[in-house]
């Protein structure tokens, strides 16, 4: 009895962990002209709600429970490891993306308040920082996140230009 009740809260948590992984691959619904720090604060958030998880099913409450239906041979154990490995993949990949993109975290001001011409000076530096995101990343190298980034940095040269033209 005691087995079976243990049993449904681990079901429980797996329907709760399983729902957060699909909310995390859904497609994210941002601003047409949203920058590059949008892409660094996303998987920021991510890496910290994803910490978070991991450090609730490391606790002492939850090892004792898995503990115990370990010994009991509980069959939804299964589900359990393998929710478990993708919330640590997940939580690798958000803080992967997030040491990557710091490094290009010094070039996001001067694409945002340099004028064109000064913002241009910017730009070698910036793609080869991006060409080693691409080349040394795990999680970061798929055209789709690529994609992504360069279209925000591709919005905030245009905002910036835009601003340029209505100050001067």
């Amino acid at each position: 009895e005691v087995i079976e009740k243990l049993e449904e809260v681990v079901k429980i948590w797996v329907k709760q962990i399983r729902q957060v992984l699909a909310e995390s691959e859904q497609m994210r619904r941002e601003a047409d002209d949203s920058g590059p720090s949008a892409e660094l604060e996303h998987w920021k958030t991510r890496m910290s709600s994803f910490n978070s998880l991991l450090d609730e099913i490391k606790s002492s409450r939850v090892k004792k429970i898995i503990s115990i239906l370990q010994t009991a041979r509980s069959k939804t154990l299964k589900q359990w490891k393998e929710l478990d490995s993708n919330i640590t993949i997940a939580a690798n990949e958000a803080k992967d993306n997030v040491r990557y993109l710091y490094t290009l975290d010094r070039f996001f001001g001067p694409l945002a308040q340099a004028s064109p011409v000064t913002m241009m000076e910017h730009v070698p530096s910036l793609m080869n920082a991006i060409c080693m995101i691409y080349c040394t990343s795990p999680y970061y190298n798929t055209s789709e996140r690529m994609t992504s980034l360069l279209l925000k940095i591709t919005n905030q040269m245009i905002n910036t230009c835009k601003t340029y033209l209505c100050e001067g």
